[in-house]
């Protein structure tokens, strides 16, 4: 396998909620209510390769990540492992595809169980999948908290609430290392660490993808930490993925109009250019009533007719960047407004 191997890909994925029905909506025969969580999402994700996954809160970020790795079952589309249709795999072959695909949650608190000690949280995955003899299992222990710079002979008998929220989570990463596997979904992880502490972390996660070929779907909504990690970048909104492309082309020249305003919320520390503040009007839609057409609609200020009618597709637009905007379907319709990029 090269760099640029496929390791997982979304192709048109969608996944759907129902939401349980009341006894009069059963008895009139009312169809269920579906919440549209994910709505038709295409992305690829390589080897070596961190892609930063950014969007409003209930745009369906992490549910895109639980979905991935198979802790949600898809409603529709395809999800390939290297190459390999795990869409709707079951029994021993779902266990299977978990053993290459872990999750690294967002409190690492919580993930953690109180009642064990370091050494048996970092052991748990391989009982769960019978690997090793219990020396076998001891080295693989040692060897995922060194990856993680946690040394093993003064950890292993500590429990978590002995350990910092940067420790923690550094004990999360090796917990869902120790398998080897070739994909991690990180759901916000350092979203609950101090900023001091927060690099290291990052630090960590970038060095392993390198050294360990691991394709990584990093989900975060702050956007200064996508950008000190991730080689590509992928915005949602609403279920939908609206710009996708290298992390260096969103966060300096964003093409859609709500990346715009989402690189505009940036804080500037430089001192040269002062951001013009730019508000999103009216609230995010809900899921359970899509606007037709551009999901954007409702807040873009550059809407049309179109735009009310008819939904964009994600088309590339630079050659580099794909966008799902119709204001990129003529050069006199791009919008120029300058938003202080830096």
């Amino acid at each position: 396998m090269t760099t640029n191997t496929v390791a997982i890909q979304a192709q048109n994925l969608k996944t759907h909620f129902t939401l349980r029905s009341g006894v009069f909506s059963a008895l009139t025969g009312k169809e269920p209510v579906a919440v549209r969580a994910l709505d038709g999402i295409d992305l690829t994700i390589r080897r070596k390769q961190v892609v930063g996954l950014i969007g409003e809160s209930g745009c369906g970020k992490s549910t895109l990540g639980m979905s991935l790795v198979r802790m949600y079952q898809p409603t529709g589309g395809k999800i390939s492992f290297f190459g390999d249709d795990i869409t709707n795999v079951q029994g021993r072959n779902l266990k299977t595809y978990r053993h290459q695909a872990q999750l690294i949650f967002q409190d690492p608190y919580s993930s953690l169980n109180p009642r064990l000690t370091i050494g048996e949280i970092v052991e748990e995955p391989l009982r769960i999948h019978r690997i090793g003899t219990a020396a076998e299992r001891a080295k693989k222990v040692a060897d995922a908290l060194d990856l993680v710079r946690v040394p093993g002979s003064e950890y292993l008998h500590r429990y978590p609430n002995a350990l910092s929220g940067g420790q923690r989570q550094r004990i999360a990463i090796a917990r869902a290392l120790v398998l080897e596997p070739k994909f991690i979904v990180a759901d916000e992880p350092v979203s609950m660490l101090d900023v001091s502490i927060q690099a290291s972390v990052l630090e960590i996660l970038d060095e392993l993808s390198k050294k360990l070929g691991l394709a990584v779907l990093y989900i975060s909504h702050d956007i200064a930490t996508v950008g000190y990690i991730c080689d590509h970048v992928a915005v949602m909104y609403l279920g939908q993925i609206v710009e996708e492309g290298p992390a260096e082309d969103i966060l300096t020249a964003p093409r859609h109009p709500y990346t715009q305003r989402l690189m505009a919320a940036i804080p500037s520390v430089s001192g040269e250019r002062t951001r013009e503040r730019i508000e999103l009007a009216g609230d995010v839609p809900s899921p359970l009533n899509v606007p037709p057409g551009c999901r954007f609609s409702t807040r873009c200020p550059h809407a049309t007719d179109l735009c009310r009618t008819k939904a964009p597709a994600l088309e590339n637009d630079n050659g580099t960047q794909r966008v799902r905007c119709h204001l990129y379907s003529a050069e006199d319709m791009a919008p120029t407004t300058d938003f202080g990029m830096v």
